[in-house]
């Protein structure tokens, strides 16, 4: 949790955020980076649309109606800068409304819920005042029938990395697609002492229930199982508890564990491609994924999503409703750019990962220094960027120079006689006329690449090619320097069987 400023607004204030101070892992990330959902750069210009310039989260969930619905946290205006959240026109939540289907090429949205025309709204006041409620988050949605329901948190505190204080959970509804939220009568979890086990949520509706899981404020406690018929929500009596062994109704004392600490940002769904129930949540440091056959598990050991190592400051990974077929897509917040990204992993019919990302330190965010190091090399004069311009976190690669040709590469082993497809985000200084992005032989001509000539914002770079009877191949980005002083930004690639 690191402190911010907000303009206009005369208090401290802090934001959910990474997990700081926790030993990050350095198991390789298998997820691909699809596209940006939110702030600059992100595929519906949510600054320029709606004055979503900054925010995180990306809780969605399927309308019943053909949207999804995506509800987002603390939420900045036109005057926010990197890194974290900060800035004009605070929003505790705002959310945007999507009917993409194709989510390959990203996510797009097309509408918000709005108080004035192209201004998202805030959807749940809140005091913003520490030691008393600084902000309501949204933790959870669902859909039943044309009611929409939306879990939060009252947030008292932002505390150490990793703890906050809240006052209580509740849910509210509402009736017109979530242009207007009703709170009152809601039920709700007070957390008074701070050993509430459902102030966070995930919600998913299957065989007439909806089953809420459930965590404590913060990032250090278990996940822990309600039940309620999916026409009582808002009555807290209905709710039934899993014990460990039976569902029982009572206090929410009865619920026992289901995963052990540490569980937060708790994503759920029951997934038709794998048939079973997946889960997805911050563990120490890395986004994981675990599955089982019952919405009480038991749970797979977690496998790893996304690592810290590639994706610094990350928090979040909410599934989303329409991943079908091995696709998974995953709402990936990450801190210094304080916005939300769309990633991609494919799953076995067994819910475990295959396919995964084969290019090692995919967005330069394992780079120690300014100097290009292994697995990464450079041709001729580059380094690394370590700032807030990269398109995810903090660092990204760079070639520079006034004359002949400079690229960035690295060998990857593949398969033989199979077919790939290697993506990647530039840009390039605005006199750049003649730029390559492809894969080589190592030490050879290109197999296959793309050409391009000014690239002004972070742009996706897409090749695809037939491994041949090679076992490894060169990918690489470069430009030929010959149109005065030139420079190419590298960032986030993947390469993957197509």
């Amino acid at each position: 949790m690191k402190p911010l400023r907000v303009a206009l607004i005369p208090v401290l204030v802090l934001a959910l955020a990474p997990a700081g101070s926790v030993q990050a892992s350095t198991v390789h990330s298998p997820a691909v980076v699809v596209s940006k959902l939110t702030g600059p750069h992100s595929v519906s210009d949510t600054g320029g649309r709606w004055q979503v310039h900054a925010t995180d989260l990306g809780i969605m969930w399927d309308n019943g109606s053909g949207e999804v619905l995506a509800a987002f946290g603390d939420t900045f205006g036109s005057t926010w800068q990197p890194p974290g959240a900060n800035g004009n026109d605070w929003r505790s939540q705002v959310l945007l409304r999507s009917t993409d289907r194709n989510l390959a090429d990203g996510l797009s949205f097309s509408s918000a819920a709005t108080d004035t025309a192209g201004h998202a709204k805030e959807l749940i006041p809140s005091r913003k005042i520490d030691n008393d409620e600084i902000t309501v988050i949204p933790t959870a949605g669902v859909a039943v029938g044309s009611r929409q329901y939306l879990g939060y948190m009252s947030v008292r505190h932002w505390g150490q990395p990793g703890f906050w204080d809240t006052n209580y959970a509740s849910i509210a509804y509402s009736d017109d697609n979530g242009q207007t939220w009703v709170t009152a009568g809601g039920p709700r979890w007070d957390n008074p002492g701070g050993a509430n086990r459902f102030q966070m949520a995930a919600f998913v509706r299957r065989d007439g229930f909806v089953y809420v899981y459930g965590t404590p404020n913060g990032r250090n406690g278990a996940a822990h199982l309600a039940r309620v018929p999916e026409g009582s929500i808002l009555n807290k009596s209905a709710y039934q508890y899993w014990t460990g062994t039976a569902w029982q109704s009572g206090q929410d004392t009865l619920a026992a564990p289901i995963v052990a600490a540490p569980v937060s940002e708790l994503s759920v769904q029951f997934n038709a491609y794998t048939g079973k129930w997946l889960m997805t949540y911050l563990k120490g440091s890395d986004i994981v994924l675990r599955s089982a056959s019952a919405p009480t598990g038991p749970w797979s050991a977690p496998a790893v999503v996304a690592s810290f190592a590639d994706f610094p400051g990350l928090y979040g990974g909410f599934m989303h409703p329409w991943s079908s077929g091995p696709d998974l897509y995953l709402a990936l917040s990450q801190w210094t750019p304080y916005n939300v990204y769309l990633v991609k992993v494919q799953l076995n019919r067994d819910a475990t990962i295959t396919n995964p990302n084969l290019v090692r330190d995919p967005s330069f965010e394992r780079q120690a220094t300014g100097t290009v190091s292994s697995p990464w090399a450079v041709r001729g004069n580059g380094g690394i960027d370590n700032g807030t311009w990269s398109f995810t976190a903090d660092r990204n690669a760079f070639v520079r120079y006034n004359r002949g040709w400079h690229d960035l590469y690295q060998t990857v082993a593949v398969t033989p006689n199979t077919n790939y497809t290697l993506t990647g985000w530039l840009r390039t200084s605005p006199n750049n006329d003649n730029g390559f992005f492809g894969v080589r032989a190592p030490g050879g001509p290109p197999i296959a690449e793309v050409n391009f000539r000014a690239l002004g914002g972070w742009t996706k770079q897409t090749v695809t090619f037939s491994s041949g009877s090679r076992s490894s191949v060169e990918i690489f980005a470069g430009i030929w320097t010959d149109n005065g002083d030139m420079w190419l930004q590298l960032d986030d690639l993947s390469l993957t069987k197509s």
